[in-house]
């Protein structure tokens, strides 16, 4: 049987998102509290556009419930931690029949970070799938939702710091990940971008997620971080992503169109670099959920989005604080396609 990834713009059934709780990664009761702050927003902003369930951690239904909307579905599973495009399943549909099925990556705590805890967020992926009522495919790749971007047509984006990570797939080549991800997802194509951004290589970063620096907005379209300022470290990175895609064809011979998404103007916080960037978008239904910094460039950025994608809305929601725990809106979004 014959199954592909569907784009992100193709039509969902719902999202999947997962409740933050008491973990390494939220350090005190106010990030915590902070924490759960942020994912609610994002989660009424999809919640306008389709179905949404939160899978909430085992004794923590009263804390979700006090901040989310009644018509947000609420389901108790244990959880480690909050990221469900890594910890979630990846949803594929049959090519010919159109059921849908789920992939069940191997999740190992972004390479086994000493920070990490996975015993549950690893089973995750098969409970969302049986919730979903689908059938599960497993794979032995180490992979995570981050890690991967497809058009719908055959092309995938993937990091070398990222499938081929010693701690997550060590001994596998480009041609093993390319061979297992095809597979899986249906692709015939990956684009290898050597790196992610800076920040993302820090505590609680994901060693080069793609989600953050390049995405398709359609086929032959793709959406690139540009850092604007030379003083920070993005500025070569993002030079060098776009100098990767410049010249490149998707898997139907269309040369790559690059749309250069500028950052916010903000550089650093207290921690150093950050990494905030409008790519870590997240498309549901007639919308698009948009990272917001309080920045002069999240309007510049909403206008790039409208352009884009004019028959949908953009929201705008303040992402700092989930940045600040390691990752951004699309990071805690799953995609289930209809069908």
């Amino acid at each position: 049987m014959t199954y592909s990834m569907p784009p992100e713009w193709a039509p969902h059934a719902r999202t999947w998102m997962a409740w933050p709780g008491p973990n390494p990664t939220f350090a005190d009761d106010r990030e915590l509290a902070d924490a759960r702050a942020a994912w609610a927003s994002v989660a009424r902003a999809v919640r306008r556009h389709e179905p949404l369930t939160m899978v909430v951690g085992t004794g923590q239904l009263d804390s979700a419930r006090a901040l989310l909307d009644s018509g947000i579905e609420l389901v108790e599973r244990d959880l480690d931690d909050a990221w469900m495009r890594d910890i979630g399943p990846t949803f594929v549909r049959h090519t010919e029949t159109g059921e849908t099925a789920a992939v069940d990556w191997t999740f190992n705590g972004w390479g086994a970070q000493d920070w990490a805890r996975w015993e549950h967020d690893s089973k995750i992926a098969r409970h969302v799938a049986d919730l979903a009522g689908v059938p599960v495919h497993s794979s032995p790749l180490v992979n995570e939702g981050g890690g991967i971007h497809v058009d719908g047509e055959g092309t995938v984006l993937l990091t070398e710091t990222v499938q081929l990570d010693p701690d997550r797939n060590q001994g596998w080549t480009k041609a093993d990940v390319e061979t297992e991800i095809h597979a899986r997802i249906g692709t015939s194509k990956a684009i290898w971008l050597p790196r992610g951004l800076t920040a993302d290589y820090g505590e609680f970063g994901t060693r080069g997620h793609v989600d953050i620096v390049a995405a398709f907005a359609a086929p032959g379209v793709v959406l690139v971080h540009s850092q604007q300022d030379p003083a920070h470290p993005d500025f070569e990175v993002g030079r060098e992503i776009i100098g990767v895609l410049t010249g490149q064809t998707d898997a139907q011979g269309r040369p790559l169109e690059i749309v250069e998404v500028p950052a916010p103007s903000v550089l650093a916080d207290d921690e150093g670099w950050v990494d905030y960037s409008y790519i870590n978008h997240y498309l549901c239904n007639d919308g698009v959920v948009l990272c917001g910094f309080d920045d002069p460039r999240d309007e510049e950025a909403a206008a790039i989005f409208r352009r884009l994608f004019p028959s949908r809305t953009v929201t705008l929601v303040d992402a700092r604080t989930i940045f600040a725990a390691g990752g951004g809106i699309h990071c805690i979004t799953q995609q289930q396609p209809a069908g």
